[in-house]
Parts: structure tokens; sequence; C-alpha cells
């Protein structure tokens, strides 16, 4: 009877310690980059009571350009941040390593539309004439 090393011994679905520890870490640094986030919006926060003033619908494109880019590089941040946890934390897991190259490409990509939002805008302007 062949012997099977203890680590292959796993039951189907268990994970393995270091996987468990790389889990725990990232859930940590998203909730933490979440507060972060929360805490500085709740910082900033200013109280004034314009429901909505818009001179021009430039200016309205203009704000709806600042959303987009600031939404995108939000998130192509949070994808390069689990991108580089996943990567330091492999441990020459090639499925692990791949997994992050894509977080770094979903990152680029991004990055990359962020920076294309105020062509976004531009194309906008032409269809409404402002």
């Amino acid at each position: 009877m062949r012997s099977i090393a203890p680590s292959t011994r796993l039951a189907a679905g268990r994970r393995t310690p270091r996987r468990r520890r790389a889990g725990r870490l990232l859930t940590v640094t998203v909730l933490v980059a979440a507060s972060v986030v929360v805490t500085a919006a709740a910082a900033s926060a200013e109280t004034t009571h314009v429901i909505a003033l818009a001179d021009s619908v430039d200016e309205v494109l203009t704000n709806i350009r600042n959303w987009i880019m600031g939404i995108l590089a939000l998130l192509a941040t949070v994808f390069l941040t689990i991108g580089g946890v996943r990567y330091v934390l492999a441990g020459g897991d090639p499925s692990e390593v791949e997994k992050a190259k894509q977080s770094f490409k979903s990152a680029g990509f991004g990055y990359g539309l962020a920076a294309l939002a105020p062509l976004v805008v531009e194309i906008l302007k032409g269809i409404v004439g402002a």
C-alpha cells in the first residue's frame, strides 16, 4: 500500500494554511481600504444646501467626466492592489501568478479608460451640441 504525502491528503474543499492566511490577508486589506475611503469621504464632506446648480450642459458633462475618471481610477487602483497582494502571496503557484497578472491587466485597462474619459465627454458634447 502506498503512502500518501500529508499535503495531498486534504479533503476536497479544504484549504491549506497558506491559502487560508492569504485569503484572510486579502479580506483585511480590502476592508481597510474600504474603511479608509469611507472615512475620507465622510471627513471631507461639507454641508451645503444646493441641490443642483449647473449653468450649462458643458458644466454637467465636465462633472460627469470627473466622476467617471474618479470611479475608473478607484477601481483600477483596487485591481492593482489585489493583483499585487496575489502576486506576493502566490508563493510560486503558477495559477495564482496568472490570476495576479490578470488583475494587473484589468488595472491597466481601468487606467486606460480613465485616461480616455475626456474623449468620451467630447463625443457627448458633439452629440448634444454643447
